[in-house]
């Protein structure tokens, strides 16, 4: 058995999902190639109301986004809760990073189930930022949850399905 499918195969038994929420792609095609690399299964973040380009206008004060963001209690709706939390034991949680931290989405995916149990990995895109504000908030807010190293990934697949073999692999040593 070659090493992948061995990773492969004990993440199935720790049931993995890949949890995201992407609005231009770049997320959502780094979490594939986590799912894809782990074999885990994939789970989209939709917001009830879809962002547009002028939402995620970041210049603009009045843009959805950036009100969003300046208001710590804003929880966007979700279109949906079937993410089945409950079902699996490790999450990988990947999201944009907005003004040096995650979506206010994110928050209201994680106030939606009950975490109990879980691991959490958090992974990011973004433009400009690290990772290290919006972990640093998470584990802040959410300091009942098991929290796993996080990652920006920036560079491509390549460097997420490499970072989740490795995430994988210490989790069966």
């Amino acid at each position: 058995m070659c090493a992948l499918s061995f990773m492969a195969t004990q993440a199935q038994e720790k049931k993995v999902l890949v949890a995201y929420f992407s609005c231009t792609g770049n997320t959502e095609r780094i979490a594939k190639a986590i799912a894809e690399t782990v074999e885990a299964d994939l789970y989209r973040i939709l917001p009830q109301k879809i962002y547009t380009s002028s939402d995620l206008d970041w210049r603009n004060a009045r843009s959805r986004s950036s009100i969003e963001m300046n208001d710590s209690a804003a929880r966007p709706s979700l279109a949906d809760k079937k993410a089945k939390i409950e079902n699996y034991e490790v999450i990988f949680l990947g999201y944009p990073i907005w003004w040096d931290m995650c979506p206010r989405i994110i928050n209201t995916f994680l106030e939606a189930y009950d975490w109990t149990g879980k691991i959490v990995i958090p992974f990011a895109t973004s433009g400009s930022s690290s990772i290290t504000n919006s972990v640093k908030q998470l584990k802040l807010h959410y300091s009942n949850l098991k929290w796993d190293t996080g990652k920006l990934l920036n560079k491509g697949t390549e460097e997420a399905v490499k970072w989740s073999e490795e995430i994988i692999n210490s989790m069966i040593k």
